[in-house]
């Protein structure tokens, strides 16, 4: 889970960004931190580099396919 100290510094957001999943390996569109859906294992990616592939970490059969979420950006998205 992505932690942060200062509150203050954060703004909260709907942006339909934070609803987008995914797939391992795709083409990152926003910079920032993504969390996998099954399992919680979040990583930093930037614009346009690409998210880490299905192999990057083992998944149980019940957590499925690795699949990325947006949690945190910054502001000029």
């Amino acid at each position: 889970m992505a932690l942060f100290k200062y509150s203050n510094l954060f703004q909260k957001s709907n942006h339909r960004a934070f609803d987008e999943i995914h797939a391992a390996g795709s083409t990152v569109p926003y910079s920032g931190i993504y969390r996998c859906v099954g399992c919680g294992h979040e990583v930093s990616s930037t614009f346009n580099h690409t998210l880490p592939p299905q192999n990057h970490h083992q998944h149980t059969y019940q957590q499925g396919a690795i699949r990325w979420q947006l949690v945190v950006t910054h502001a000029s998205q």
